[in-house]
């Protein structure tokens, strides 16, 4: 066997092919558009890089002939998570035949790389970049990944395990049904609300997209700024978000909830793009686009996706979230728009978040984890500590 670093076109052919070798027989498995993988590793598009003591490399196994597995290891120096006293680098896009000494040469691999830049331990499978994207291994729900979830099939699980690493925190989604009945209690708080009229709810208009953006910096800025390392936003760079999501936002699923026309909250969903980029095979070149095109005009999504919910906290625990959902539910249904909502990863470290997850009647649909292996094999393991 022997590990190929990834240095040219043919060799990022190879390693956005093995995971489609992987899972040819996985009707479950959407295969990722090359380009979303190419930008991770792209020092012009992935500001990490910007940083000179950030390092990146990728690796595609091969043995007789054969790609057989691939790997990623990085070094991102503000990489931290709470109560970590040992510098920790990370690997990520792990692909690999289900045998286990093929695996293990590819994790050794990473941990002597990782050691040889200082790292005293690797977190994966994870991202070099935002955690919203390729974060954990997949190890209950395996059925069709939402975008930019990883995938992977069940015996990933056996590897790492088998080679030492710990389940430092698990992720899970929770999903719900369109149509399926809210608990009472939210239809009690909603209508407490929608007697006073200080409070309003809207979808958002795409024509206004800049006054949206700005609403929604001013609530992000009060409900999470200064919360867990989150930076303030700005005016700029919330128009450049709304900017950049533009093409695939669907009106009717990003809500506001106004308390006399000042933002106090805000719902923002997107559809599921894996429900129609499963069919373009990766590629995204003019005849992708197009075709992606048409399937947005002529195929319904079933499933759309919860990004962010947040209100303001001088509004939170006063049923104002309650407000916001049934209002937007309501749309929803009158409107057959989708099937199914399910929610992106919450770590088990966030316990509230959780619990409010759970309090509208969603079920845990997916769970990931994210795991650790600590190079000093004597020292004691610590996960996650809980937040919130």
């Amino acid at each position: 066997m022997e590990l190929v670093p990834v240095h040219n076109v043919d060799t990022v052919r190879r390693f956005l092919e093995v995971p489609a070798f992987i899972n040819k027989n996985n009707d479950d498995w959407i295969r990722p558009l090359d380009k979303d993988i190419k930008e991770v590793f792209d020092s012009e598009k992935n500001k990490l890089f910007k940083r000179k003591d950030n390092e990146c490399k990728q690796w595609v196994l091969e043995d007789q002939g054969k790609d057989i597995g691939r790997v990623a290891a990085f070094v991102n120096k503000k990489y931290r998570n709470p109560g970590d006293d040992q510098p920790t680098g990370g690997i990520g896009f792990f692909d690999c035949i289900d045998n286990q000494k093929a695996a293990d040469f590819i994790l050794d691999h990473c941990k002597k790389w990782l050691r040889e830049r200082g790292m005293e331990a690797m977190d994966g499978p994870i991202n070099f970049g935002e955690r919203d994207r390729w974060w954990g291994l997949l190890v209950d729900g395996f059925h069709e990944p939402l975008y930019g979830m990883n995938y992977n099939p069940p015996y990933y699980q056996k590897l790492f395990e088998n080679y030492g690493f710990k389940s430092f925190f698990h992720q899970y989604c929770y999903a719900l049904y369109v149509n399926a009945e809210l608990q009472s209690k939210l239809y009690d708080r909603h209508a407490k609300f929608a007697k006073d009229p200080n409070y309003r709810c809207e979808h958002i208009d795409k024509k206004k997209l800049e006054k949206y953006a700005t609403d929604f910096c001013t609530v992000y800025n009060k409900a999470w700024a200064g919360h867990g390392g989150n930076k303030t936003m700005g005016i700029r760079q919330a128009k450049m978000l709304f900017k950049s999501m533009k093409p695939v936002i669907d009106e009717r699923i990003v809500w506001f909830i106004y308390h006399k026309e000042e933002p106090i909250g805000f719902w923002l969903n997107l559809p599921d793009l894996n429900q129609w980029f499963k069919y373009l095979n990766g590629k995204f070149g003019l005849w992708q686009k197009l075709h992606f095109l048409w399937l947005k005009k002529t195929k319904k999504n079933k499933r759309f996706v919860g990004i962010v919910f947040g209100v303001v906290p001088e509004f939170q625990k006063t049923g104002a979230d309650a407000f916001l959902m049934i209002e937007g539910a309501k749309a929803l249904r009158k409107g057959n728009l989708y099937d199914e909502f399910e929610m992106e990863w919450i770590g088990d470290f966030n316990p509230t978040m959780i619990n409010l997850a759970k309090s509208i009647g969603t079920h845990r649909s997916r769970k990931l984890t994210t795991y650790r292996y600590l190079f000093d094999r004597n020292k004691e393991f610590k996960r996650h500590p809980t937040i919130g």
